[in-house]
Parts: structure tokens; sequence; C-alpha cells
């Protein structure tokens, strides 16, 4: 496993939705749910449009890149301009931010230097809160492994960079879909791939305490080259694919045969 180059770009996002009025997780949490995607459900997502996170990025957030078909979630990256970029790319999140428990998804993504397709939790200034997250990241330059992070109140795990590791996937995200999961506790946080725990971590500074809003997205960066790599243009549109998503409070039983929560071992 090896340490992950990480810019916290989502401090830049103008989301404009409000302040949200909680004090942490375990006083502001949420009811469990589970999301198929038979349709975009707009009361529970709200789909970025208009803007980019920063000069890095090379797309601007379209909401013709975010759509719900055959029960799947698309996320898009597309080859045509907007605003003063030369892509489209796509980005949702859910409109409540949720609290120490289970976050899953089973997904699968395109291939390609320069871009990245995320399942991340995040919250920040723009609600009045400091800068947490939790990543999943797979870097689409190898889709044969996964990025994990987390930030509090800006910094990663040792203050600066570095609390981010790369864990093989069971097969390469564009060949066949990946279930991947995190519970988060106040002293814990624990991810899975397929079911398989790949990283614990314990230490304080690297466990984020806000509630947060669940995110997909897929973009592309011309600048990133030492972190994405070298940006392979786009010729036609390519999507990161999401099967389904879930979260369940921290001590709710099961709620679904997916989850990682029915698994019987001591992990859980």
């Amino acid at each position: 496993m090896t340490a992950m180059r990480r810019l916290p770009t989502r401090t830049l996002l103008p989301l404009l939705l409000g302040s949200l009025a909680m004090s942490g997780p375990t006083l502001a949490q949420e009811a469990a749910f589970r999301d198929d995607f038979n349709q975009l459900d707009l009361t529970r997502w709200y789909v970025s449009d208009g803007w980019s996170n920063g000069s890095h990025q090379n797309c601007t957030w379209s909401s013709d890149q975010a759509k719900a078909a055959n029960s799947m979630l698309r996320v898009g990256f597309a080859p045509v301009p907007k605003g003063d970029r030369q892509y489209r790319c796509g980005e949702i999140q859910t409109r409540k931010a949720y609290g120490y428990g289970t976050f899953e998804a089973r997904f699968k993504t395109p291939s390609g230097s320069g871009l990245n397709a995320a399942f991340f939790t995040y919250i920040g200034p723009q609600q009045g809160k400091p800068h947490d997250e939790i990543d999943f990241e797979v870097l689409l330059r190898d889709s044969s492994h996964v990025d994990t992070t987390t930030f509090v109140n800006g910094k990663s795990g040792d203050g600066t960079t570095g609390a981010g590791q790369s864990h093989p996937l069971p097969q390469p995200s564009d060949a066949d879909f990946t279930t991947y999961a995190f519970t988060w506790e106040p002293d814990r946080l624990r991810f899975y791939i397929d079911g398989e725990l790949v990283r614990t971590m314990t230490e304080p500074a690297t466990i984020p305490s806000n509630p947060q809003r669940i995110f997909f997205s897929l973009w592309g960066s011309d600048t990133l080259t030492d972190w994405m790599g070298t940006f392979a243009p786009v010729t036609s549109p390519i999507a990161m694919e999401v099967d389904w998503v879930a979260f369940t409070p921290l001590g709710a039983d099961c709620a679904f045969d997916d989850s990682i929560l029915c698994q019987d071992n001591e992990d859980n």
C-alpha cells in the first residue's frame, strides 16, 4: 500500500444549499436507506451543475451527466464543452448529511489516465462546518486499485497529506462491478472491498466527527499528472455505473442481504 497525493479541492464547491443545523453525528442521525436508482430521486439527491472545483479540473459539472436509467445511475464524462471547459462531467450528492454508520455502494468505472471516479462523503465551509471527508477514489489510469483516505478539518492523517492508501481490487474496476463499504464509528473507521476488510483507521486525527453528505463523481484533470496521470483525451461519452448505494446508522441491524452488516464474522 502506498501513500496517495490528495488535494482538499472540495472546499471550493459553491453548493449554496444552506448550512446544516447539526452539532454532531450522534445528535443528527438520519434514517437508513438503500437506493437502487430506479429513478434519480431529486428529493434525496442534488445534481451539481454549472461550475468546476478549480483550475485543475478540465470539466464543468453538468446535470446531463448524472442520469438514472435501467435501474442504474450513470455518472458521466463527455467531450462536450460547457462554460470555459472542454468537457462535461457528473456529480451527485445527498441533500442530507449522515453520521456514524455503514456506507456502501456497488459500482463499475470506465478507464482512462487523468480521470477520477469517486464514492465519498464530504462536509465543509459551505454548510458552516469544517472540511471532513471519507473517500474511495479509483484513479482510472490504474483501474486495478482503489485509494482510501480521510480528511479531518481539511487535513489528512499526518496533518498535511499521507493518509491515503492504495488497495488492489478483486478485478479491474472497468471489468466488473465491485462493492465498496466503510463503517464509521467515533473511534474507528473500517474500509471493505467486496466484503473483505482492507483497512482499519484508529488514530483520532484521522477520524472525522461531522455528519457528511454522500457523493458520486467522475472528473478529469490536465494538471494533476503526478497523482492522476497524464490526461488521455476522451473522444466519446463514458460513465461510472452505480448499481446501488445504502446507508445504515451505527447500531442498526442488517437491512438487506448485500450489506456487510449481514456477514457473520468478527470484523462486523
